[in-house]
């Protein structure tokens, strides 16, 4: 009987409805009558748009450049035609430049690139962390923090664990877990690529119990391969996939206030991005594509897709069956933690992990007053208060909800998963963030 490892605090168990697509195979959308590949792709600055209206396009090629220290490049997924650069709102409300392109033939149905050559097996750290940045990789989990980055250790700093997440606790959503099934290969092999730069002591890997058939498969490869690599069983409860949680169930640390993942001397990198530094090291491939969980109950053939960056939700939608009934709710992401939008035609990101269709019966009831029942606090898995701080900035106390620890929040959803009166609490922390801030 395998032991089954979590955090001790909080957490809640929704239903996680991944039923509706953990089976179905991996499969490439038709490439689309039109990209819009946004320069907001990431965490941080949005890259600066290199093209013009009516510009040839390879490829592989670099349409958007990093433009800060935490910003990463924008790749062309296509062979085209520049058709437009217009600002574009993406489903996390942000606003930027958008490149449009229309292509003009992919005669290798989109799995080849511009960039064929290999990374030598001999190339040192500096070398390595040269690809990660010129690929544009970024975080595939939700955040899409840019990896070189992540992987550049300062000086001072060494790197205990490094710990990759297979978790997928987000309920649908089950991109990760097919990946984990289809290309476990690509997935070890990657996470011996970024060792050699971050020279851990220890590699785990975190995937929840709903996931065994990962874990038994790992383990096989694991041990055929001879890798000095950890399976972790967890169990299943909700945010585990969170990094300060997922750190704490594996390597028992927990990260303090304020402080990082490396601050405890660990990394935390999506199982899904390490198949794409696994397919740039090894073919020169940059991010320009990932899988797409679509899936709720007005999605007629729920399913995971492989999509270029700046394919429409509708270009999603329409290679998944097309809609059952008329959504309540489109949402990126996860029920839990991703955003709700309106507009069929929202190109996706590198973020993206799931475009959902809900109708009203999944996606909650009526708001009513404040209970005062505690649910929210006992379920928190930070150990915050979330009526109080909800409390305060209802009444514009933004300041004194910072004093609270707002910003330690991570904004899981498990506060407004259990609160019987269904008041928008996550909603209310991120506007409190955002004033609090322009408060001090």
């Amino acid at each position: 009987m395998p032991r089954f490892l979590t955090f001790p605090r909080g957490g809640v168990h929704p239903d996680d409805m991944k039923w509706l697509s953990k089976d179905k195979p991996i499969q490439r959308i038709d490439m689309p009558a039109e990209l819009v590949i946004s320069m907001s792709q990431h965490l941080g600055a949005p890259a600066r748009c290199m093209k013009s209206k009516g510009d040839t396009v390879r490829k592989g090629e670099l349409i958007g450049e990093a433009s800060s220290f935490i910003s990463a490049n924008v790749h062309s997924p296509v062979n085209g035609i520049v058709s437009d650069v217009r600002k574009v709102t993406l489903a996390n409300s942000v606003c930027c430049d958008a490149v449009v392109i229309t292509p003009s033939g992919d005669p290798d149905g989109g799995q080849g690139c511009l960039n064929e050559k290999a990374v030598d097996s001999t190339a040192d750290k500096d070398t390595l962390l040269a690809v990660v940045k010129e690929m544009g990789l970024v975080g595939m989990g939700g955040a899409a923090f840019p990896m070189n980055v992540k992987l550049s250790v300062p000086i001072g700093k060494s790197v205990d664990h490094l710990v990759l997440n297979g978790v997928e606790c987000e309920p649908y959503l089950t991109a990760d877990h097919r990946l984990m099934l289809e290309r476990p290969d690509a997935i070890l092999e990657g996470a011996m690529m970024i060792s050699r730069i971050v020279t851990p002591e220890s590699i785990k890997i975190g995937i929840e119990a709903n996931k065994m058939d990962c874990v038994r498969l790992l383990r096989e490869r694991i041990s055929e391969k001879g890798y000095p690599i950890e399976v972790c069983p967890l169990k299943m409860k909700y945010p585990q996939g969170d990094e300060k949680q997922l750190l704490k169930a594996v390597t028992g640390k927990e990260i303090p206030s304020g402080k990082l993942p490396l601050d405890i001397g660990a990394i935390v990198c999506n199982v899904g991005t390490v198949n794409a530094l696994f397919e740039a090291f090894s073919t020169g491939k940059p991010m320009f594509e990932r899988v797409v969980t679509v899936s709720g109950n007005c999605i007629k053939n729920p399913g995971n897709y492989i999509a270029p960056i700046g394919a429409k939700v509708s270009d999603l939608i329409k290679t998944a069956g097309g809609l059952s009934c008329e959504p309540d709710k489109l949402i990126s992401g996860g029920p839990m933690m991703g955003f709700s939008f309106w507009d069929m035609e929202t190109p996706i990101t590198k973020g993206t992990s799931g475009v959902l269709a809900l109708s009203f019966s999944e996606k909650g009831t009526v708001q009513t007053h404040c209970l005062h029942c505690g649910k929210c606090v006992a379920a928190c898995p930070i150990g915050l208060e979330p009526t109080s701080m909800y409390r305060l900035i209802e009444n514009g106390l933004y300041a004194d909800a910072m004093s609270h620890d707002l910003m330690d929040c991570k904004e899981c959803g498990c506060c407004a998963f259990s609160c019987p009166a269904h008041l928008p609490l996550v909603q209310a922390f991120r506007v409190g963030k955002k004033l609090g801030r322009v408060k001090k």
